[in-house]
């Protein structure tokens, strides 16, 4: 019974020991270790927009956003002028040496912006007295909305200039190293900041060694579309 055992767990094995090879294989290609899974990963709740909260340090602070004049063609709109005819979601995962860490709330919402406390966590909004770029975080789940007053283009490189923080092939934020970028799980080459914000898109940055294996998120985001929305991404039919 035990022999039965052990050879019937031997092609496994193989497949699994052919899997690992191959991923540092690609990895050595690219110059970088390979990580295949999370391990335990880190504890995470669900957020106040019904996607998963990862409790990880943030990347940097929301407190770079600008003071609401234009930043790289996105505008800052107060509430009252606010009118959102274009509505999508991006999911942003950033890694940093192996390590996961997270966007903060409140990006591309100037202060004092508007905090509503929820049993899922604070979500971040713009007030009666700052103003909302067209590009922004309301809550810790990496959920980017774009949320602009007609449908155009949007890259990742004008996200990070609202948040104010650097985005090159050498640096993410405060944190430095080669930089490697996702989106729906195909690897991009050249500048990230092109990295173009799709509908429903799944965006994963890797920053230095060990590149973590791109991890295919399901999302839905929940809630209200935003202040006067006509259009919002919806996950897409699979």
């Amino acid at each position: 019974m035990g022999k039965s055992t052990t050879s019937a767990s031997r092609p496994r094995r193989r497949v699994v020991i052919a899997s690992v090879l191959l991923l540092l294989v690609l990895g050595a290609g690219a110059g970088i270790a390979v990580v295949a899974t999370r391990g335990t990963g880190p504890s995470s709740s669900p957020g106040p927009e019904g996607v998963t909260v990862y409790h990880v340090p943030d990347v940097a602070s929301a407190s770079s956003t600008g003071n609401g004049s234009p930043r790289d063609g996105v505008t800052c709109q107060t509430q009252a002028k606010e009118v959102v005819k274009y509505h999508i979601h991006i999911y942003l995962s950033v890694y940093v040496h192996g390590k996961q860490q997270r966007l903060p709330a409140g990006i591309g919402i100037t202060r004092p912006s508007s905090v509503q406390h929820f049993a899922a966590g604070p979500f971040y909004d713009v007030g009666l007295y700052n103003c909302l770029y067209w590009i922004h975080t309301h809550a810790y789940d990496g959920i980017v909305h774009v949320e602009a007053p007609k449908k155009s283009s949007f890259t990742l490189g004008q996200f990070f200039d609202v948040w104010g923080q650097v985005l090159s092939t050498t640096q993410v934020g405060p944190a430095k190293g080669t930089v490697v970028v996702f989106e729906n799980g195909k690897r991009r080459f050249g500048d990230p900041r092109a990295t173009p914000l799709l509908p429903h898109g799944v965006i994963q940055i890797d920053v230095g060694s060990p590149l973590v294996a791109f991890h295919e998120i399901h999302y839905k985001v929940t809630g209200g579309c935003g202040q006067g929305t006509l259009s919002c991404s919806t996950p897409p039919k699979r």
